[in-house]
């Protein structure tokens, strides 16, 4: 069996969880999406009467300059950099449609109508995204995994738990397991190295400072 047997259903059921999970736009309650950022302006009345331009713009995050200690790592780096790349748009697609999603959702009046909207779902999905994700490597789905949580603040597993319950989050565990991909992966960037790199590189992308 090939890695893209794990990584095609732990999109489709991540996209479907989030699709049907309660979504609250906050910074600090857990389980919420990653606020967005907003840029641009606007214009306010000031209490002279002025009209006067108010300019929103992106925050930047600036890291300590990076030093390698030998050949490996830098090599390390690059790659990190390539895979987060790649991943990034999908975990932020999940968080996307946690939010957008959960209102229509909301709106079927039965537990069946619901399932059977989520299986017309899940075979868009399949058919959208399996030409991309069935060439994710072991380590590109585990980057995922970890950008899932960032996004959603929430791990894969427990995204999955809290819908389809604690037997089916079990199942893709131990099948993802098989693949040396854990759905409970931590993303510590305070902590862990590895994190580290790749909230470094996250930032960088959403920030225009990698491309």
């Amino acid at each position: 069996m090939k890695l893209r047997a794990i990584i095609l259903p732990l999109f489709i059921c991540c996209c479907l969880v989030a699709a049907a999970a309660r979504p609250e736009r906050t910074l600090d309650n857990p389980g919420s999406a990653r606020e967005p950022y907003y840029t641009g302006y606007y214009f306010k009345i000031d209490e002279a009467g002025d009209t006067v331009p108010v300019f929103a713009l992106r925050g930047i995050t600036v890291f300590p300059k990076l030093k390698f200690k030998n050949k490996k790592e830098e090599k390390f780096y690059w790659r990190t950099v390539r895979d987060v790349k790649l991943t990034l748009p999908y975990a932020k697609l999940i968080a996307e449609t946690l939010i957008e999603t959960y209102e229509y959702i909301e709106t079927f009046p039965t537990k069946k109508e619901r399932e059977e909207y989520l299986k017309r779902m899940e075979k868009s999905l399949f058919e959208q995204y399996k030409p991309v994700l069935k060439r994710f490597s072991r380590r590109q789905a585990k980057v995922l995994i970890k950008l899932i949580q960032r996004e959603t603040n929430q791990s894969s597993y427990d995204i999955i738990r809290a819908f389809l319950g604690s037997f089916r989050a079990g199942f893709w565990q131990g099948f993802g397991k098989l693949f040396g991909v854990s759905l409970k992966a931590d993303y510590n960037p305070s902590s862990d190295r590895e994190d580290a790199i790749i909230e470094r590189i996250a930032c960088g992308v959403e920030e225009g400072t990698i491309r």
